[in-house]
């Protein structure tokens, strides 16, 4: 009975009438966030006029897309087919997204939607810079938006026994690691960030916050939902990570983790991590989810954020609930209950999601 949910939500202006009054949420919340992370860079209308937009792309993905479209169109159907909204195709589908932020601005570059699962926000950022890397584009709009705080919505994950029931405490229900966890904490919202390709950024005078290193994806080939016991398919993808980075696992301190408060996945994934870089005594870890819960498409985005906010302040937030540690988690890793000062060296976010989809994307201080 309890989630992460946006209960007040100032558009600024940012969304267009058309679209306020019909969209999914998940459409509205990757909209704003599209054009706060523009305001953000810098890109102006003045600067976006300047643009090469044959060189601007939109990589925004989605977990599950508009629900509310699609029940909507059932509900409708069920009276008549005289009754279906012409937006109930459009506003459902999964790609449209990054397709209305590039009419908004008339972006003509890359333009499509990346959907898998909880790794969604990574697998978008990560396939974003392969753009600007092979020359496609100079700059990619990339993220991920869900919002699926809908009976519907909660109903399916309670069905899957994914989601945390403290309900007479929700603020104590989001506990990685910690030993009295009983599952997620649904969250919706939506994760969006500028690349671009440094001598581009240089020329028109941005703030850079961070370097974009590289990253991976796999598959654990294993389960509709649970990770795979070993950790195989987390250990491929960070060792992975690092190969195609050029990154060494020594110089990777910090780790932002995918950990969502479920039983299972907390220590796999920690044990995970572990085998990679558990011989570095500069270690730390957490989990964002602690404090948002879990946004799913657009999990990875946000605490891609969180990571780059890290580097760029020196601060790491803490892991709030985790109260009784878990007997298999090392707490000499795992951020105490008040942020923490760092010096990052290089950063790893994961995002692993149902279907075994596992990613991991690296950032460090741009020099």
């Amino acid at each position: 009975r309890i989630a992460g949910e946006i209960k007040t939500l100032l558009t600024d202006g940012l969304v267009p009438p058309k679209h306020a009054k019909r969209a999914d949420n998940y459409l509205i919340y990757a909209l704003i966030a599209g054009k706060k992370a523009l305001a953000d860079a810098g890109i102006t209308e003045q600067v976006s006029g300047e643009l090469n937009k044959n060189r601007c792309g939109v990589l925004i993905g989605t977990a599950m897309g508009s629900m509310r479209a699609l029940k909507d169109g059932i509900d409708a159907i069920k009276i008549s087919y005289k009754k279906m909204s012409p937006f109930s195709v459009p506003y459902s589908m999964t790609s449209m997204a990054s397709a209305i932020i590039a009419m908004d601005l008339e972006w003509m570059g890359p333009n499509y939607a990346i959907s898998s699962a909880c790794a969604t926000s990574n697998c978008c950022i990560l396939t974003a810079a392969n753009h600007i890397i092979k020359g496609d584009a100079d700059l990619m709009l990339c993220g991920g938006s869900d919002g699926v705080i809908i009976p519907e919505g909660i109903a399916g994950f309670i069905a899957c026994n994914n989601l945390s029931r403290r309900n007479s405490d929700p603020t104590k229900a989001s506990r990685p690691w910690d030993s009295d966890r009983d599952g997620f904490v649904m969250g919706e919202g939506a994760g969006v960030i500028l690349l671009e390709e440094l001598e581009h950024a240089k020329r028109r005078g941005a703030e850079i916050y961070a370097e974009f290193m590289g990253g991976s994806f796999t598959c654990d080939a294993y389960h509709k939902s649970e990770s795979r016991l070993d950790g195989l398919g987390a250990v491929a993808c960070m060792e992975k990570a690092l190969t195609n980075s050029g990154v060494s696992r020594e110089d990777v301190n910090y780790i932002n983790a995918h950990a969502t408060s479920t039983r299972v996945g907390d220590p796999r994934e920690f044990k995970a991590v572990m085998h990679c870089f558990g011989q570095n005594p500069e270690l730390r870890m957490n989990s964002t989810k602690s404090m948002t819960g879990h946004l799913l498409g657009a999990a990875g985005a946000v605490e891609a954020i969180a990571t780059v906010k890290a580097i760029q302040t020196g601060w790491i937030h803490p892991n709030i609930n985790l109260e009784n540690p878990d007997k298999d988690v090392d707490t000499r890793v795992l951020v105490g209950p008040k942020k923490e000062r760092l010096d990052i060296k290089v950063a790893m976010s994961n995002s692993f999601g149902f279907g075994g989809h596992n990613s991991s994307i690296l950032f460090a201080v741009h020099k």
